[in-house]
């Protein structure tokens, strides 16, 4: 294979940063990472080239572009370009044209990626589609209190249509409505805090019944290759990020998710999140993620290496060796870090019991979100932090 182009990544203070770096460094590909700050839970992994700090992508956001566009215009080759995260991917679709002149991405058209990524554009697309998706009342409603009381019944789901800034506002993806004063108390708080938001029906049953189909779509529209998996527990739990997830070959999310991936003419890697109802057996499209996501490391276990993927199809090379992971491996991701916050939680409020926690625990193949005996340091590094953070805390007090 090819590997004279540099992958420049966006973000390495989170470990799906960390898998892309990994996996590109260990194929001989020359990684450049891109921070907006020193300080990184994670430090230096042996397959970072270069660690460049940049000016931030939000509040100096000409800098970053401008800074972007000095770090590639003199490769002779043009570099790939990795978002690890959804500002990332905000930044380049808005940036469209002025990165894809001295960079290398799959998307091909402007502004569908944070289509996709929001969650009322998505519900629209996927309803023009006839995918199926959890009734949705908008917050501007004027009848919103009764229709959520007559047509959704309590309790439901209070969604942001940007999560990123949500989360980092409320440390919340979502919250949860058990009656009329709540919703009247969120509506209020989310308002005043200029969030654009919709309350949503709760598809009901377990973890287990979230459902994730990845695929990678190459510049010609195939494709290439997808695999499935579902939670068993995530953090906040119920309806959080996951923490610990297994790969296993589940034939309806592939059926409920190709010919809606089919039908809108994506480029690059996209994850659909769904959920099936306990009580119709129904499946529902939850959301999407148009960049890496929390187990890149699973997948690139499996044998599904999605940034190996961007990098060959983005420099027009063969995705031939890739194949569908459409059996069961037996590999289960963990983020040991949050998962024993989600695993406390779960006792704690009855969902599981402490054999039942023994039991999902009982896999002899797990890959870890961090540690990796031949780039040790990145997880000692995040061990320390996290003793500090807690020490902090403590003193603080």
């Amino acid at each position: 294979m090819d590997h004279k182009n540099k992958a420049v990544v966006l973000g390495t203070n989170y470990y799906i940063g960390l898998s892309v770096v990994r996996t590109l460094g260990k194929k001989g590909i020359h990684v450049i990472t891109v921070n907006h700050d020193e300080y990184n839970n994670y430090g230096k992994s042996r397959y970072v080239k270069e660690a460049l700090i940049a000016p931030h992508y939000k509040y100096k956001e000409k800098k970053y572009l401008e800074f972007l566009i000095d770090l590639a215009k003199n490769e002779p080759y043009k570099p790939v370009l990795y978002p690890t995260a959804d500002p990332y991917v905000e930044f380049i679709d808005k940036y469209f044209y002025e990165l894809k002149e001295y960079y290398l991405f799959p998307m091909n058209r402007k502004g569908f990626l944070t289509d996709i990524m929001d969650k009322e554009e998505l519900e629209r697309i996927a309803r023009d589609h006839n995918i199926r998706t959890p009734e949705i009342i908008e917050s501007d409603d004027p009848d919103i209190i009764d229709r959520v009381q007559n047509e959704l019944g309590y309790p439901v789901i209070l969604k942001p249509a940007d999560s990123p800034s949500f989360v980092k506002k409320y440390r919340e993806k979502s919250f949860i409505i058990r009656n009329e004063e709540e919703l009247k108390e969120k509506l209020d708080i989310t308002k005043k805090d200029g969030y654009e938001v919709f309350v949503q029906r709760i598809v009901k049953g377990g973890e287990s019944n979230n459902y994730n189909f990845d695929c990678y779509i190459d510049r010609f529209g195939n494709m290439a290759s997808y695999m499935t998996e579902y939670k068993i527990r995530q953090w906040p739990i119920n309806f959080g990020a996951s923490t610990y997830a297994a790969q296993k070959w589940i034939p309806e999310a592939y059926e409920f998710s190709k010919p809606f991936i089919d039908s809108i003419d994506f480029r690059g890697f996209i994850e659909l999140e769904m959920k099936r109802d306990e009580e119709n057996g129904l499946i529902y499209l939850i959301e999407a993620n148009v960049r890496h996501v929390n187990f890149t490391e699973l997948q690139i276990q499996c044998g599904f290496d999605t940034p190996y993927m961007v990098y060959l199809d983005s420099t027009e090379q063969s995705l031939e060796s890739f194949r569908p992971i459409n059996y069961d491996t037996g590999k289960v991701w963990r983020y040991l870090y949050e998962d024993i916050s989600a695993m406390r939680a779960y006792e704690r409020t009855g969902q599981k019991t402490r054999d039942e926690i023994a039991m999902e625990n009982n896999r002899d193949d797990i890959v870890a979100s961090t540690w990796a005996l031949d780039d040790p340091w990145p997880g000692i590094k995040f061990f320390f932090s996290v003793i500090f953070k807690r020490i902090r805390r403590i003193f603080s007090r």
